[in-house]
């Protein structure tokens, strides 16, 4: 059927509307996704307030950006999924991998850090090789060899991460099924078990390892091997964003930026972790 001039007219029209990009949106309000229960990244106290580096942060990011920051509680196994789902528009703690670009988009780092072993002080695994020592894995000459020896140590050991982490990740890709891995939801879980001895080996993040003996109760926790950062460890944090949500992406790229030039994130992160983690 050949279509009248002006019907043509509509046609054309509204095929050229369809093909011009969404309009931005509006961000005035912002929805961020927190586990709060990952100091010193985020916690929850007994009353039920969000504490911790990431609030601090946020509550100066959000300054800058001109915009209102509404923190949503969510547990960390579903966060990514939630954000996916439009529960929130950003979520914090957010360690950049591979497998994380390619279904969410990442702000720049507002942090970066690395990953290292927790054990009992009172049990047998305390001497890994390059205790509190920086590895990156990316340098295979060095790292090899001393991921090698830690495999040989913890062969037949049951180790704690928590699930959905690239701790995690990093477990299962350098020791395979030389050694046993119990998921938890949370870093506190796992860490009762090392405790009591239902665990042989804690991986985490080394920021909130380095916190742990501060807090009554895990006095016989100990950190243990090397400071490790690299593929496929997340160790720079940041943001997380939906595809497509450039325009919010960039909105907080610059608060960051500007947070780390004026020395926000420095002030900010030695009084949680007392480390500088500014983002190299």
């Amino acid at each position: 059927m050949t279509l009248k001039p002006s019907a043509l007219a509509l046609a054309v029209a509204l095929a050229s509307l369809a093909a011009l990009p969404a309009p931005a949106k509006d961000w005035t309000k912002v929805r961020i996704g927190i586990e709060g229960a990952f100091p010193p990244w985020n916690a929850t106290t007994a009353d039920g307030k969000l504490v911790g580096l990431d609030v601090d942060l946020l509550a100066d990011l959000c300054k800058r950006a001109k915009v209102e920051c509404e923190l949503i509680a969510n547990e960390w196994s579903s966060i990514v999924p939630s954000l996916n789902a439009g529960k929130f528009d950003m979520v914090m703690s957010l360690g950049i991998n591979e497998a994380r670009k390619k279904i969410v988009d990442f702000t720049v780092p507002y942090a970066t850090g690395a990953a290292t072993f927790t054990v009992s002080k009172s049990g047998g695994l305390a001497a890994l090789p390059l205790a509190q020592q920086r590895l990156d894995l990316t340098d295979k000459a060095k790292a090899d060899p001393v991921m090698a020896e830690i495999r040989k140590i913890l062969k037949g050991k049951t180790v704690g991460v928590v699930q959905s982490t690239s701790h995690e990740q990093l477990i299962r890709q350098y020791f395979g099924d030389d050694v046993s891995v119990r998921t938890y939801k949370t870093s506190q879980e796992r860490d009762l078990d090392l405790i009591a001895g239902r665990i042989d080996i804690g991986f985490d993040s080394a920021v909130y390892a380095a916190t742990l003996h501060d807090k009554p109760g895990n006095e016989d926790i100990a950190l243990a091997g090397p400071l490790i950062k690299g593929p496929p460890l997340a160790t720079d944090v940041a943001m997380g964003v939906r595809k497509g949500d450039d325009d919010l992406r960039a909105i907080f790229d610059k608060a960051i930026k500007e947070a780390a030039g004026d020395g926000t994130i420095r002030t900010i992160s030695t009084k949680w972790s007392k480390l500088d983690l500014t983002p190299q």
